[in-house]
C-alpha cells in the first residue's frame, strides 16, 4: 500500500499537467521516434532505436510514478488552513537568532520540494519545526548536530 502524500492544490496541478503531457505528448513523440528509426531497418544495430525504446520505458516509469503520487495525494485545500498558524502551504517569515538573517521559506508536501524556490517538505527538519507555529514563536532545528534558533515572524499563504 503506497504512502500518502500531503500536497497543496497547487502542488496536484503541477503533477496532473506533467501527467498529461507525459501521456499526450510526450508519448507521441516517443512513437514518431520509434517509428522513424525502424523505418532505417536492421534493428539490431540501431541506436536511434534503442535510445526512443530507452526513452519510452524512463517515461513510462515517470508516468506510473506520477500517477501513484496523484492517486495517494491528501491535498490540503485554502478552506483547511488557519492562516496564523504555519502548516502546509504557508510562507514562513524566520529569523536566525544568531546571525539575525531573515529568510523565507514556503512549506510544501515532499513531491513539490523545490531548494531553488525555498519550498520545502513538511516532512524535513526545518518544516516539521515550522508546522503549527505562529508569529513570535521560538523554533529550533538541529541540523547536523547544531542547534538553530529562529524566530517566527510572519506566517501567511503563498
Amino acid at each position: 500500500m503506497a504512502e500518502k502524500k500531503m500536497m497543496t492544490v497547487e502542488g496536484l496541478k503541477k503533477l496532473e499537467d506533467e501527467l498529461h503531457e507525459r501521456k499526450v505528448i510526450i508519448r507521441k513523440e516517443i512513437a514518431d521516434k520509434i517509428k522513424e528509426a525502424r523505418e532505417q531497418g536492421d534493428l539490431s544495430e540501431n541506436a536511434e532505436y534503442d535510445a526512443a525504446r530507452d526513452e519510452q520505458r524512463d517515461n513510462e516509469a515517470k508516468i506510473e510514478e506520477l500517477e501513484n503520487l496523484i492517486k495517494n495525494a491528501v491535498v490540503i485545500s485554502d478552506d483547511d488552513i488557519d492562516h496564523n498558524v504555519a502548516n502546509l502551504g504557508s510562507a514562513v517569515t524566520l529569523k536566525d537568532l544568531e546571525s539575525g538573517e531573515e529568510m523565507e521559506f514556503s512549506i510544501v508536501g515532499s513531491a513539490e520540494v523545490n531548494s531553488l524556490e525555498f519550498k520545502i517538505s513538511n516532512e524535513s527538519p526545518l518544516g516539521k519545526a515550522m508546522i503549527g507555529k505562529k508569529r513570535g514563536d521560538i523554533i529550533k532545528v538541529d541540523f547536523m548536530g547544531n542547534e538553530v534558533k529562529y524566530q517566527v515572524l510572519d506566517v501567511k499563504r503563498y
